[in-house]
């Protein structure tokens, strides 16, 4: 099976970020792709709340969403689009959701990021998430027909019980669309990445989000793709663009033929 990686450096403009999303998703079919990965927060990114509210629709009549739809259609491609700010209720706040779009349009699977970015890091930099989103609370596996997908975002990567859930629920690969900050990915981006591979045998695809932003914020990048073994058959830099890797679904059933981690889970009781 082959996937297409797709990292940007997304705008404040949504009909460019569109755009440039139409024409990788128009590339991604003619090179025969079956599925496409958008990273986090890929057809709007703004740090600036003021603004970002006059861009932050309901689902059942966002343009953005509905431009992407087609296109997944026209291609005859599934698209995951790694996430896009929704207004469930009204105002804010509003949910940071994931969707996945099959071949023919529809939307079949959305997840809302339950782990939120609220941190102060050494460099001064600032991020309470929590102040624009609420945190959804259910985890997601996509059947595709071709495979299952479990569905997470960025900060998500950092809680590996999601990850255990999604395992011991089918999820072959699990992705993890991103826009981590610099610091962070420098020190844990690849480890994190390998760690959930490894600790539950699955694929990890992880679009992401690279370089500087016109919000005025700076990621790390390098869009990962990670085998059961933890071997990395994708790491796309600094580069924007497409990635391609191919996955091998029976390498899952030979990383737990020798390390069967999952049936050798065990329930752990709390110290008392």
């Amino acid at each position: 099976m082959k996937i297409a990686v797709h990292q940007m450096t997304s705008s404040t403009d949504m009909q460019v970020n569109i755009d440039t999303m139409v024409s990788a998703i128009q590339e991604a079919s003619e090179n025969r792709t079956q599925i496409y990965f958008a990273p986090e927060m890929a057809l709007y990114l703004d740090k600036d709340r003021n603004r970002a509210q006059q861009n932050i629709m309901r689902e059942d009549s966002h343009p953005a969403l509905i431009q992407i739809q087609n296109a997944a259609k026209q291609n005859n491609i599934i698209v995951h689009i790694g996430s896009l700010p929704i207004a469930v209720d009204g105002d804010a706040p509003y949910v940071n959701r994931s969707y996945i779009i099959d071949c023919d349009g529809a939307i079949i699977a959305h997840y809302d990021k339950i782990h939120l970015f609220d941190v102060t890091l050494s460099t001064g930099e600032s991020w309470c998430e929590s102040n624009a989103y609420n945190a959804g609370e259910q985890a997601v596996i996509a059947d595709i027909g071709l495979t299952k997908i479990g569905m997470s975002i960025c900060y998500d990567l950092r809680f590996a019980a999601l990850f255990t859930i999604l395992s011991e629920a089918g999820a072959q690969i699990t992705a993890v669309p991103a826009a981590f900050t610099i610091p962070t990915g420098e020190a844990h981006w690849h480890i994190l990445m390998q760690a959930r591979a490894i600790e539950n045998t699955m694929f990890i695809v992880a679009a992401a989000q690279c370089g500087q932003h016109a919000d005025g914020r700076r990621t790390y990048g390098h869009s990962l793709v990670v085998d059961p073994w933890g071997e990395i058959l994708l790491d796309m830099g600094q580069d924007i663009g497409l990635g391609y890797a191919d996955i091998d679904l029976d390498r899952i059933t030979e990383v737990r033929n020798q390390l069967p981690v999952s049936e050798h889970r065990r329930v752990i009781k709390y110290p008392s």
